[in-house]
């Protein structure tokens, strides 16, 4: 079994109506999971979850979804629909990466890199796309070495970075890798930015057993990340993860026990399998 790693998007009580957008937007598309906590979606095929949390955190550009379509109709069609009530952050027209190119953040602030493919025949897509900041500008060739080399069945698809001589001579420009074979990006981002990462937007990994956590936890807090409550921890470049049984929903949801299991939720740092089931 493949594990599933997917972003979990943080919303004040607009998980639903976010959902229900984006559903409205992308093919092959919908709702598999409503409750008040949380909305399961997926966009095309790829699963996103939608966290009601409340007001403590935001989602910024730090982590944006780069989208990719087969005609620059469909590109333009899917900005149009993106940007309605949010805003440009760089217009979407001809660049020297893309015949058809922009990034917008829309009206529940979440920020979309959208695009027409690179060459015909290519396959769309929809994939995280990590940017590095501020003090973890140049950080992100070491990360993506560090994820993939952190979940087996994972690999760097492709690397590019900027010239020997330029100012960013080194730097990551632009990166595609994948995880247990979902695709993310990487990049750095030079200049001055006034976000970083942050609990807005995190990368939740489903574990099918109780060594799987054990592995991913202990390696993605060690050498300076951060553990925190109900499975959420920060690796050291300030990227947040989940890292959660794949049983949990079921147990949340049994009529019986789901109420002890929640209070074992709020009390873990690193879930115990065992403990949840014996709750």
């Amino acid at each position: 079994m493949i594990n599933q790693i997917y972003p979990c998007l943080w919303f004040d009580g607009q998980a639903k109506a976010a959902a229900d957008f984006y559903c409205s937007i992308f093919k092959n598309s919908k709702i598999t999971v409503e409750s008040p906590m949380v909305v399961n979606f997926e966009l095309d095929g790829k699963k996103f979850m939608g966290l009601n949390g409340g007001s403590t955190f935001k989602i910024n550009p730090s982590i944006s979804i780069f989208s990719t379509f087969e005609s620059i109709d469909e590109t333009n069609f899917v900005w149009n629909k993106l940007i309605q009530g949010g805003k440009a952050l760089i217009e979407i027209g001809k660049h020297d990466w893309s015949e058809r190119y922009g990034w917008l953040q829309d009206k529940f602030g979440l920020t979309w890199q959208i695009s027409v493919v690179n060459n015909v025949g290519d396959k769309p897509s929809i994939k995280p796309a990590m940017l590095f900041t501020n003090d973890k500008f140049g950080k992100a060739e070491e990360a993506i070495n560090c994820y993939t080399s952190t979940f087996n069945d994972s690999k760097i698809d492709v690397l590019i970075n900027y010239p020997e001589g330029s100012s960013f001579g080194g730097k990551l420009m632009y990166s595609e890798f994948n995880l247990k074979q979902h695709d993310f990006i990487a990049m750095d981002g030079p200049g001055n930015h006034e976000y970083v990462f942050n609990e807005g937007i995190s990368i939740v990994v489903d574990c099918k057993n109780q060594e799987e956590i054990d592995h991913y936890w202990h390696t993605l807090t060690a050498n300076g990340g951060q553990e925190s409550q109900c499975g959420w921890l920060k690796d050291k470049y300030g990227v947040s993860w989940q890292i959660v049984p794949t049983v949990l929903g079921e147990l949340m949801s049994n009529p019986e026990k789901g109420q002890r299991v929640m209070q074992v939720v709020m009390q873990s740092k690193k879930f115990d399998i065992q403990e949840l089931k014996n709750a």
